[in-house]
């Protein structure tokens, strides 16, 4: 039986944030660029370059992701938060064109988990983004699956390298589930089991229907 220290907990899924997570809790310090719409009396500290008191209304800087939620309200404009330029109109054109090409890993490398996150902020691109990060994600599947069925016993760092967080799991899954059904077919193990994905979307399925 193998022992492991610590059993990995998968990220929330969309808006949805599970605080213990890894991946979650490093998502939640991604910085986003912010402009305060008031003044901040007596938090002039947080401003690197500021040698003021306060932080002043209209400054620009940039905030954790955890932060910045706290604080972003919609009926009392306290901060306004900027798109990231991989979210943005020319960003997009380029993920609509070919999503494959992009380098998600250097550009995030949580694409997918901010992009959905930044849904909790009022822009009036919010449709657009959402529908880039799901076309992407379908534009990318496939071939990140097929590399992962296609890469027995192999050194696979060259594949995963340009991939997000979450389609490095993905990846992570559909090897998993290659070494399992090898061994499987060798005699080498007495039975197939499902994969965690699927255990881990019943559990959530049976928490939503006891909710």
């Amino acid at each position: 039986m193998d022992a492991q220290s610590y059993m990995p907990i998968p990220p929330g899924i969309g808006m949805e944030e599970n605080f213990f997570s890894l991946d979650d809790i490093l998502l939640s310090h991604e910085r986003l660029p912010c402009r305060t719409e008031s003044a901040f009396p007596r938090l002039g500290f947080l401003e690197k370059s500021s040698e003021t008191r306060d932080i002043p209304e209209g400054t620009k800087m940039e905030m954790p992701l955890w932060l910045a939620k706290g604080l972003y309200e919609r009926k009392r404009r306290v901060l306004s938060v900027e798109l990231p330029k991989v979210y943005r109109e020319g960003w997009r054109t380029v993920f609509g064109a070919d999503p494959a090409v992009v380098d998600l890993h250097k550009m995030g490398p949580y694409y997918y988990g901010l992009g959905s996150q930044m849904l909790h902020f009022d822009s009036p691109e919010n449709t657009e983004i959402a529908n880039t990060i799901l076309q992407t994600f379908i534009g990318r599947f496939r071939r990140t699956m097929d590399s992962s069925q296609n890469a027995y016993n192999e050194d696979t760092s060259a594949l995963v390298e340009r991939l997000d967080c979450l389609e490095r799991s993905l990846f992570k899954a559909g090897q998993s589930g290659l070494n399992s059904f090898q061994l499987w077919e060798k005699g080498r193990s007495s039975h197939l089991t499902a994969s965690s994905l699927v255990i881990n979307y019943r559990k959530r399925k049976i928490t939503d229907l006891q909710a």
